[in-house]
């Protein structure tokens, strides 16, 4: 049976590097293995589940929804077992879920605010996983909300500057001027490990706009991206 599965790059970024920052920064448990095999299980699901929302398909999606959700469900019984309140956080992401059924069934998922939606749910990934061990929402785990809704929020100004918005002067200035500032706005705080981890961020904004590459190409690139970013990022998180 060949899985029904999304094909996006970067949402496959976004369902992992959140959730493994928090862990580094609240500290790890073993019920991190479940927690995220659970979170990828339940980002799986809500692929064909928003896919219901366009009404076509429905018992195929239903079919995928329920193969996904279930296992998910008792994956996610270990961290709900550790530190039930977690579950807060899957009930804040229930907005962001709604902005994207939303958009889903106006078959209008490219919108900006529908992409700014998601980044925002799989950030919070973050900040439960990080409250998985310490059992209360820190500085740090809210900085982990904070770097990667920016670096997440960046990667989709660029895709959209060399896919389907590649000939808009206007978002071409919107990535350029909002990888510039991101980066200049840590290095102005005195954070330079958090303003290198998005310099290649900004290079590739820059570098890239105009390039003739495949979608595949811009996903490589991104994943390259976004292990430096999360190399980086853990640095900083266990030096300070």
């Amino acid at each position: 049976m060949k899985l029904f599965m999304p094909k996006q790059h970067g949402a496959w970024a976004m369902a992992i590097l959140p959730f493994w920052l928090g862990a580094i920064s609240g500290g790890f448990l073993w019920e991190h293995i479940p927690f995220f095999f659970g979170w990828l299980l339940l980002y799986l699901s809500t692929y064909p589940m928003l896919l219901l929302f366009k009404r076509k398909k429905l018992r195929f999606h239903t079919k995928w929804t329920l193969i996904y959700l279930v296992p998910a469900i008792f994956l996610l019984m270990f961290p709900l077992l550790e530190r039930p309140s977690v579950a807060w956080f899957g009930v804040m992401m229930l907005p962001f879920f709604a902005i994207n059924a939303f958009f889903s069934s106006k078959n209008n998922d490219r919108a900006l605010l529908n992409d700014i939606s998601a980044v925002f749910a799989f950030s919070l990934a973050g900040i439960a996983s990080a409250y998985l061990n310490t059992g209360k929402v820190s500085g740090e785990a809210f900085l982990v909300f904070t770097v990667s809704s920016l670096f997440f929020i960046g990667s989709t100004f660029f895709v959209k500057t060399m896919i389907r918005e590649k000939r808009s002067i206007h978002y071409k200035w919107i990535s350029w001027y909002y990888h510039t500032i991101v980066a200049a706005v840590w290095l102005a705080f005195g954070q330079w490990l958090v303003a290198l981890a998005f310099l290649p961020s900004l290079m590739r904004a820059i570098g890239f706009y105009g390039k003739s590459l495949t979608p595949k190409q811009i996903g490589i690139y991104e994943i390259i991206n976004s292990a430096i970013f999360f190399t980086l990022i853990a640095i900083w998180l266990i030096v300070t």
